[in-house]
């Protein structure tokens, strides 16, 4: 998709509302991703009351499915309404990890007017007899059964936590991923210690998390064909500038635009424009990728040299 800003309203309740949807493109938004529809919706969608657990995932008492914003009917009914409301692309937003029938949502999805698909991995392994490559042997088959079933594009939402991401991410495009997008955040349970429970707990994202980020965008950027998107950590202008350097075609915003509101974006977007005048920039394409890994001066700055130095420079 040609967007007319890097800058993309990434997963999140931010497109619930038509009135926000229609606010954050006046700002300069130029795609709006939806909230994620999860693979147990549809499975609890078709089986209220399932007898026996489906595909391994367990139900139980953690999901409670009345607390979910978007039944997978009024999800397909808020890209029709979101369609309407505003002019730059929908991105649908499918979260799961083991195949099943919820896939056969992708084409319903584009028939409803998504313009993309962003297809979100998160599987935390259990089973220790799971061996890794048939877990990204699994999310490589679920990327080409959907970006098969769909004439629209299909990105993968990755976790940094696979033993080679290049090589997945590789896989991932071969299979038919038009686009990677780096990294899914993983919020962690903590514990009650006077109610004895797991609590879920979600907490925004901070600067410091984009690290890890233009770490893979560099790496990435002169591997693959398709496009890169970085979502995690972008809080400022300078975010921004640094993660086209390493590589990305597009930010996705959420924390930052849930603290400060719509408007940010414009402010993020007068800063880029303001550094690339500085720097005697006209277009985004003239800088992009230009500290990647293929093209930096020193590309040991994102190898092993990058934690050996860091240590050493260390004075107590």
């Amino acid at each position: 998709m040609e967007l007319r800003t890097p800058f993309v309203v990434g997963a999140s309740p931010l497109c619930d509302d038509l009135t926000m949807a229609r606010r954050l493109e006046d700002a300069g938004a130029s795609a709006l991703v939806m909230r994620s529809l999860f693979a147990e919706q549809f499975a609890h969608s078709l089986d209220p009351f399932p007898g026996t657990e489906a595909k391994g995932d367990r139900p139980g008492e953690y999901y409670d499915f009345a607390v979910y914003q978007l039944t997978p009917d009024a999800y397909l009914r808020h890209i029709e309404q979101l369609r309407r409301t505003v002019t730059i692309p929908i991105i649908a937003s499918l979260n799961g990890y083991r195949a099943g029938s919820w896939i056969s949502l992708a084409p319903r999805l584009e028939a409803a007017g998504a313009n993309a698909i962003e297809l979100n991995f998160y599987h935390v392994v259990t089973d220790w007899s799971l061996a890794a490559d048939a877990v990204e042997s699994e999310m490589i088959e679920l990327v080409r059964a959907i970006s098969s079933s769909v004439v629209i594009p299909v990105s993968a939402k990755l976790s940094p936590f696979h033993s080679s991401v290049a090589q997945l991410a590789l896989a991932l495009e071969l299979a038919g991923a038009a686009g990677v997008v780096l990294f899914n955040r993983f919020y962690q349970p903590d514990i009650d210690v006077d109610e004895l429970s797991v609590q879920p707990v979600i907490r925004l994202s901070e600067p410091g998390e984009l690290l890890l980020r233009l770490r893979w965008l560099a790496i990435l950027s002169p591997l693959l064909q398709g496009s890169l998107s970085v979502t995690g950590g972008v809080h400022a202008w300078s975010g921004v500038v640094k993660s086209i350097l390493a590589g990305a075609h597009s930010v996705q915003l959420v924390s930052v635009l849930l603290k400060h509101g719509p408007h940010v974006i414009t402010t993020l977007r007068e800063g880029l424009e303001i550094w690339m005048r500085e720097h005697g920039f006209s277009e985004l394409g003239q800088f992009r990728g230009a500290l990647n890994h293929a093209r930096c001066a020193d590309p040991a700055a994102f190898e092993r040299a990058n934690y050996v130095r860091a240590l050493q420079s260390w004075r107590i």
